[in-house]
């Protein structure tokens, strides 16, 4: 019997892994992968009896991947918070699937643990753009305000580091931040044990600011939109400005492209912070996916981009 652990490279799919081997300590196989590496269970393959543990990959990209992993006779426990509109069912798979818009999946792993290891779950929430969803549990297990600080930035940078077109945009890869991080029951001991997470938060900050120099390429009531150049900057950026800039304008829509050396673009899309559905069902639209209230489109065509902007600017965010 082999065990094997699927898990997105942002912040959230690795804490939530964290947790659940803290939990359950044990020598398992890792499969990652940078922040849009979505189908990451077509890269498996099971025995049967193998245990594979998955946190914070759609459900509903994976359903053939899972399906088949099923049929070999795996048993397979999913954690996830992504919009699920399809949905295998087996007497092998245990999904705990919430998409409630304050939720993310290590927030789902730490009521599953009995809350814990809260201080990786908060974490995860600061850097999963849940501000109050990270403060209400930080409140419940009472964190000081230093903590709360270093917690954030600790999220915010493990986020930052999963985005890039390749691993070479990237720090560290996910898998070796993984394996680094998850010896430590406290985030805040891996905080001050690690140099890498310093470099990690220092670096995001000198690549926000170039980003931050940029003016929106459209600006309205209905919200606003950057343009940003193809640069390693701008690859690793393209997420986390979107959160930055969000929170920054909760009441209206925020959408962060880059432009890509083929001339396609990547979009993050971000739902007002006071009205948080709508991404996922915009991004669809356009070949992307997310989550109610983020969502992404990888490589679309230039062609299509204006009829990105004036879908955005009509969709009717909150009324799902």
């Amino acid at each position: 019997m082999a065990l094997i652990d699927v898990c997105n490279g942002d912040a959230d799919g690795l804490f939530a892994l964290i947790q659940l081997r803290l939990a359950e300590p044990g020598e398992s196989t890792l499969v990652t992968g940078r922040k849009h590496d979505i189908a990451l269970l077509d890269r498996v393959q099971a025995a049967p009896g193998d245990r594979i543990t998955v946190c914070d990959i759609s459900i509903e990209r994976n359903a053939s991947a899972l399906s088949r992993l099923l049929e070999q006779g795996a048993s397979v426990l999913y954690f996830d918070h992504h919009v699920a509109r399809v949905q295998p069912s087996h007497p092998a798979l245990e999904a705990h699937i919430d998409t409630r818009s304050d939720v993310c999946t290590s927030l789902i792993v730490d009521q599953w643990l009995g809350q814990r290891f809260g201080r990786w779950a908060a974490a995860a929430a600061w850097g999963d753009n849940l501000a109050a969803s990270a403060e209400a549990l930080a409140d419940r297990i009472g964190l000081a305000t230093d903590e709360r600080l270093a917690l954030r930035e600790l999220g915010e940078s493990v986020n930052y580091n999963a985005y890039g077109e390749t691993d070479a945009d990237l720090m560290i890869t996910p898998a070796d931040l993984f394996a680094r991080l998850r010896a430590y029951r406290d985030p805040l001991d891996a905080i001050a044990a690690e140099p890498v997470l310093g470099a990690l938060k220092r670096q995001r900050a000198d690549d926000l600011e170039r980003a931050g120099s940029l003016k929106p390429w459209r600006d309205d009531a209905q919200g606003r939109l950057w343009l940003l150049p193809d640069a390693a900057w701008s690859r690793r950026v393209l997420g986390p400005f979107a959160n930055l800039v969000a929170a920054e304008d909760p009441r209206r829509a925020h959408a962060v492209a880059r432009e890509r050396a083929d001339g396609r673009l990547d979009i993050s899309v971000r739902a007002p912070l006071q009205r948080r559905s709508g991404a996922d069902v915009l991004c669809r639209a356009f070949g992307g996916g997310g989550r109610r209230a983020a969502g992404a489109i990888d490589a679309l065509p230039a062609s299509a981009f204006e009829t990105f902007v004036a879908a955005f600017a009509v969709t009717r965010w909150g009324e799902d």
